[in-house]
């Protein structure tokens, strides 16, 4: 067989991710926060791209300038300020200290400081209390060294070994700081274990209860499981008196550290509001902190004004093709704006009954159905509901949480939404006796009563799902 070459004329399509395109569909799936941060970044890469509002900002400044001159000319002229004036003002300023400051100025300075605070952290706590101890300053060195091994807990999880083996430190030594720094507050804080943790707040609130003692050394199993009975027959005593020792280790911290968290708050933004005006829902875009794009008039004249020069050819092009990237993110930004406005729309449309009586109410909803109705891709809402929340009558929602599978009913072909049987586990354990939880198999059953036909693996993972403990450790004997 022989071989030979030959050219081959071939006609074929193919979707080609343009930059722009990749582009457009970032900026989809893209929180309001997010948004805002990328436009920023843009309009400083893109010196094309302005924000409206700042155009006019700067026009009405400048033009307020160009009056406050001419004041300032026809002012000069009326009013010359005398010398003796001048002087005195001189020497108010030479005798003036800041650390005499009017009433006004203190009330203000008081106020803003009273404000402005900043949280104290555990290392920040723990670190004062060394300083004040009478520990050498190598000890201190030390102390420093275990505090910042700390975890957020406030345990020290990291082994001594480990430690003296990093900071070349004899074991000898962090074994004595280390017992110097559990007797700071808060209580048992720098523990290696939630054993030692609860025997060091134990003796420092000098509890003198043998059970109590007896429980935390060698039943906290038992006492996580809660299962009373076993401790009580381990140690011979009356359930009665387990109860009461009980009571006294589960007022005590298991994590000391916790309360000084500097963890920030994060909050968050909707993308879109939903209002109820009368008997009508309102549907609002959330635009703060979003810039009004538009492209600079002052480069469109630049760019129509060019010469045929080389380097004129040079700036043009430059000019042209931030030009084409303004126009395009803009329409980016609107088509974006205009697609969740839809997407939010459908969702209300077909979640009507959500929005009038809440989460009990919601209905099964996949993707398929609001892109049909909106006439887009599945992907295309995909990415608009990932990681965008929405303001409602009933709370703050991701656009997501709307879109549930179906659970059958057993009456006919009626199904209801996952979501709505969450709400309904959690009512049911919400009412239950404390003294006898139900059981999975038991909220399964309740379900089925009220025609909701779920399994009890199925009542199982929903469950766990809203972090609800099992039904062992859900029981109070006290």
């Amino acid at each position: 067989m022989a071989f030979e070459l030959k050219q081959e004329l071939k006609l074929s399509q193919q979707l080609v991710m343009t930059m722009q395109l990749q582009q457009a569909i970032k900026l989809l799936q893209l929180s309001h926060l997010e948004l805002v941060e990328l436009l920023q970044e843009e309009m400083k890469e893109n010196p094309v791209l302005i924000d409206s509002a700042q155009e006019d900002n700067e026009i009405s400044s400048a033009e307020t300038a160009k009056v406050k001159e001419q004041d300032e000319v026809k002012e000069s002229d009326k009013y010359i300020e005398s010398q003796d004036e001048q002087k005195k003002f001189d020497e108010y300023l030479s005798n003036y200290n800041s650390d005499h400051a009017s009433y006004g100025e203190r009330e203000e300075r008081d106020q803003f400081e009273s404000l402005v605070v900043k949280k104290t952290s555990l290392e920040d706590y723990l670190t004062w209390q060394l300083q004040l101890s009478a520990a050498t300053q190598e000890e201190q060195a030390i102390g420093t060294v275990i505090i910042n091994t700390l975890d957020d807990s406030g345990y020290l999880s990291t082994p001594i070994s480990e430690i003296s083996e990093s900071y070349k430190i004899p074991k000898e030594k962090i074994e004595k700081v280390l017992s110097i720094i559990q007797d700071f507050d808060p209580s048992g804080i720098a523990a290696t274990d939630l054993r030692g943790c609860l025997l060091k707040q134990i003796e420092n609130l000098e509890i003198k209860s043998a059970t109590v003692l007896k429980i935390v050394k060698t039943h906290l199993k038992h006492l996580e499981t809660r299962n009373y009975k076993a401790i009580a027959k381990a140690l011979r005593i009356p359930l009665e008196e387990v109860y009461s020792a009980c009571k006294i280790i589960l007022s005590l911290e298991p994590m000391p550290g916790r309360i000084y968290s500097t963890e920030d708050v994060q909050y968050i933004t909707p993308d879109i509001y939903v209002y109820k005006i009368g008997d009508k829902y309102v549907i609002s875009q959330n635009e703060d902190g979003l810039p009004k794009l538009k492209v600079s008039h002052y480069y469109r004249s630049i760019l129509a004004n060019s010469n045929n020069s080389e380097s004129s050819k040079v700036t043009k092009e430059y000019i042209q093709n931030k030009l084409r990237s303004a126009e395009w993110i803009i329409k980016s930004i609107h088509q974006r704006q205009r697609t969740i406005f839809k997407v939010t729309e459908s969702i209300l449309k077909f979640q009507r009954d959500f929005f009038e009586q809440g989460v009990g109410h919601l209905k099964p909803l996949i993707l398929r159905d609001v892109a049909e109705d909106i006439g887009r891709h599945e992907s295309t809402v995909s990415r608009v509901t990932s990681n965008k929340y929405v303001y409602t009558p009933h709370g703050l929602f991701q656009l997501s949480y709307f879109f549930t599978n179906a659970i059958s009913t057993g009456v006919g072909e009626d199904t209801i939404s996952t979501e709505t049987v969450k709400e309904r586990i959690k009512e049911i354990v919400s009412k239950e006796d404390a003294k006898k939880p139900l059981s999975d198999q038991d909220i399964s059953l309740i379900l089925k009563k009220e025609n909701i036909i779920v399994a009890r693996r199925t009542v199982a993972k929903y469950r766990e799902n809203l972090k609800i403990l099992p039904s062992k450790l859900r029981r109070r004997a006290f």
